[in-house]
């Protein structure tokens, strides 16, 4: 490899890091995600013919923030933008000289990290789709492209697009100023980004349609993200709850599929092949949120579910009556009917099948889960464990028919075909 190509390498990596980071600065200075986007992709260029003439800068994210905002400074002055910039930045702006702009340059020079959090929570806007709210922060925030983001999700590039392009354009009638809200403003807009970065994670843990089970790019883009809450939000246990709720269920993503691509159920993996590293990692987060006050926080507790089966170093040293206390718990601060599914499935574990199938009735009587696959197969297990095969057999068959992925589908099926004809 030449030296220029060494250079233009070591340019894509520092963009790819930097990315986010430079974004994020920007919106906050021009209000405007799309502008933004274009200042950053100006810097990279920038850098492109500079550095291979003058070398990489000591501090090249640095360097890249300060080229953009000179950039966004000039734009300023070419479109006769003085005054209204004036306004929006708390900035006299009318004749501007070399001293002005490095004034104004130092006032933009705010804490990266809360610029970093004021883009996400800005993605994350209420006022946006989930469906939305998940391209537009994988696009800013995780910087995947939009043919990544279409696959992801099963989509296509030009969906994926517009529908970006109306979040941004949402985003700026709005008139949001890409800042961290305060008070009670900020608990609400958090749980907003920590269902975004949730729903993200649950699309790569277990995926809602096509032939993949899981897709694990997107599990740790979830996780990146997560991480990056937990260091610009360091007093927030919701934000340690998610987290550890998600490296600890990602610690399981790779045993949870045979070669074949074919599910194996938790009673079957291999718990060795279990990345106890993401499990440490795991049950630090756990603890943290717990010494912030947020053991009952949903997340916290979901943490917590993961955490009993992440200690069990085989399937029958699980502590059932343990998991079926948690879902009571969860039941009481995030009421859903398939948080009580879940919960019926863990009381049948705990006290057996004949309990299981007793609350599976009550949840199958409010009609609220009648296109929801596990429901049919929650019962059908239930009384695959009770000795009732035959009556197994048409719920399981019923489940296949419902969900919309393919590897699912098959395991259902090799499921119905264990009860017999």
């Amino acid at each position: 490899m030449t030296a220029e190509a060494e250079i233009h390498r070591t340019i894509e990596t520092v963009f790819r890091m930097e990315r986010a980071k430079l974004i994020a600065g920007l919106a906050r200075m021009v209000r405007d995600v799309s502008q933004a986007e274009e200042l950053a992709q100006d810097a990279l260029v920038t850098a492109l013919a500079d550095w291979p003439v003058n070398g990489v800068p000591r501090n090249p994210g640095a360097w890249l923030m300060a080229a953009a905002k000179r950039r966004a400074i000039d734009g300023f002055r070419r479109n006769k933008m003085l005054r209204r910039k004036h306004e929006e930045l708390g900035r006299d702006l009318e004749g501007v000289s070399d001293t002005s702009i490095e004034d104004l340059e130092a006032a933009m020079d705010d804490d990266l990290g809360d610029e970093l959090l004021g883009l996400i929570f800005t993605a994350c806007h209420p006022i946006l789709t989930r469906e939305a709210r998940a391209a537009l922060t994988l696009r800013l925030i995780g910087g995947l492209t939009m043919d990544e983001i279409a696959r992801a999700f099963l989509s296509n590039e030009a969906t994926i697009s517009q529908r970006i392009l109306r979040a941004k354009k949402k985003i700026a009638e709005a008139g949001l100023t890409f800042e961290v809200p305060r008070g009670p403003d900020r608990a609400k807009r958090l749980a907003s980004v920590l269902e975004v970065v949730y729903l993200i994670f649950n699309e790569g843990y277990s995926a809602t349609a096509g032939e993949d089970l899981i897709r694990p790019s997107l599990c740790a883009e979830a996780q990146r993200l997560g991480r990056i809450l937990a260091g610009l939000a360091g007093e927030e246990p919701e934000v340690f709850g998610l987290l550890s709720l998600m490296e600890i269920q990602a610690s399981r993503l790779h045993a949870r599929i045979a070669p074949d691509g074919s599910a194996i159920p938790l009673n079957e993996q291999n718990r060795a092949r279990w990345d106890h590293m993401l499990i440490r990692r795991g049950l630090l987060a756990l603890d943290r949120a717990i010494a912030l006050g947020g053991a009952d926080g949903p997340y916290a507790l979901q943490a917590a579910l993961a955490a009993c089966h992440a200690r069990a170093r085989r399937m029958e040293d699980t502590d059932w009556a343990q998991i079926a206390s948690i879902y009571d718990r969860l039941r009481e601060v995030m009421p859903s009917p398939v948080v009580d599914l879940n919960r019926a499935v863990a009381h049948g574990m705990a006290y057996g099948p004949d309990v299981a199938l007793e609350l599976i009735g009550e949840i199958e009587a409010e009609g609220l889960l009648d296109n929801y696959a596990p429901l049919p197969a929650a019962r059908a297990d239930s009384l695959f464990r009770a000795g009732r095969v035959a009556e197994a057999r048409p719920h399981f068959e019923r489940a296949a028919a419902m969900t919309r992925n393919i590897r699912e589908r098959e395991f259902l099926l090799k499921r119905a075909a264990q009860c017999g004809a």
